[in-house]
């Protein structure tokens, strides 16, 4: 794999694809850095070796030409203290102020460039826009694995203006080594853990993993989906009434391929959607209208974690409930304890898909899983076994 490992950039100018798009308050601070402080040790080495460093990113999503509150500017400050070097600003990511700052751009020195969202050239992929930015820098590295999956002008289209001098950054190379961990060369047994409000976004990832994995694991709403398919009574629940047939052919799936397919046998019930309904212990599988499943219930925390103990590998996708809840945060909580000491205990496991890092990140366990994907819909893609284009278009 081509990476900035491979590659000496004294006296040279790298231009960086990064994922700066993160969260602003209503006074333009930064309220979640995750996405700026993963790309520190990509850019701190370049810096090192002597080489310049410019970047680019989008952030939130501009409606047409240049808005202030999708300013990059906003990011400077911020990102001049992690670097400990004063971030120039170019603002525009093409016109005349880039051109002038990049050529003067000296080694150790960092450029910002603004929004590459202004320009509606970029989500349609356009060569132009590409040329223009590429002109820019001497090598190209792309290290934003959350736009991984999109064929952007500076995600995809611009490598080509690169043949010899692309590669990926920290980011990047890392997030391919650990989802790879899982898909390709996983410790056994192999636990999928799925949650979430829908099956009809993990059905992809159902399917790909279906050959894959020892055990798949399904908790949060959609596991009414499966035990209403299975024929039991679900009272106000949710449930995708379309998807009631499906479900049924991925347990009946399971079985043929003698996958352990684990859904939850008692649920914690509400007879509201709000942290102050009436709650009961209940078997999943014999509910009455006006209750409703919002978490799982002390028998499939048990259950499961017993589950997670025996894994070599895991992967969590989508909470147990609806953990933003203080009342039914104990089956997402209860699982993100048992992967930490799974992992203590030598498990490798994976978190990923935005409510999963949520979760993780309220309970202050990130640093005590394997690995964190930062990638969210790129992730899920990669894990669907779909080629991501920002990727492809530095493996060409």
């Amino acid at each position: 794999m081509q990476t900035i490992d491979n590659y000496n950039f004294k006296n040279k100018k790298a231009l960086i694809r990064v994922d700066f798009n993160v969260p602003l308050d209503s006074s333009f601070s930064i309220t979640d850095t995750t996405r700026i402080d993963a790309t520190i040790p990509t850019i701190t080495k370049i810096l090192n070796e002597g080489g310049a460093v410019i970047l680019m990113s989008h952030l939130g999503r501009p409606k047409g030409g240049p808005e202030k509150k999708f300013s990059l500017t906003h990011l400077v400050p911020y990102l001049s203290q992690k670097l400990k070097v004063p971030v120039q600003f170019a603002d525009d990511c093409i016109g005349a102020s880039a051109k002038e700052m990049a050529a003067s751009l000296q080694p150790g020195e960092v450029l910002l460039l603004e929004n590459l969202r202004f320009y509606k050239e970029e989500e349609i992929g356009d060569e132009a826009f590409a040329g223009k930015l590429a002109a820019l820098g001497d090598v190209y590295v792309n290290d934003a694995f959350g736009t991984a999956h999109r064929a952007h002008a500076s995600t995809a289209i611009i490598a080509k203006f690169f043949p010899e001098k692309k590669m990926f950054g920290y980011v990047m190379a890392n997030e391919i080594i650990n989802i790879d961990k899982c898909l390709k060369n996983a410790k056994r047994p192999f636990t999928a853990i799925l949650g979430g409000a829908k099956v009809s976004t993990k059905i992809e990832i159902i399917n790909h993993l279906m050959d894959k994995v020892d055990n798949l694991i399904i908790g949060g709403g959609m596991m009414f989906t499966f035990i209403k398919a299975l024929g039991g009574e679900i009272g106000a629940s949710m449930v995708e009434e379309e998807y009631l047939e499906l479900a049924k052919n991925i347990v009946e799936g399971a079985k043929a391929m003698g996958v352990n397919l684990f859904l939850p046998p008692d649920t914690v019930l509400a007879d509201n959607f709000s942290n102050d309904a009436n709650i009961k212990i209940s078997s999943a599988y014999d509910i009455q209208i006006p209750w409703m499943g919002l978490d799982i219930g002390p028998s499939a925390r048990q259950k499961f974690n017993f589950i997670i103990e025996q894994s070599g590998t895991i992967l969590w996708n989508g909470p147990m409930g609806v953990f933003e809840m203080n009342n039914f945060e104990e089956g997402t909580k209860s699982m993100a304890l048992a992967l930490a000491k799974a992992t203590e205990n030598g498990t490798f496991t994976l978190v990923g898909g935005g409510d999963s890092v949520a979760a993780i990140n309220k309970y202050n366990l990130a640093d005590k899983v394997s690995y964190v994907s930062t990638g969210g819909g790129a992730m899920l893609e990669y894990i669907e076994g779909k080629t991501l284009p920002g990727i492809q278009a530095i493996l060409d």
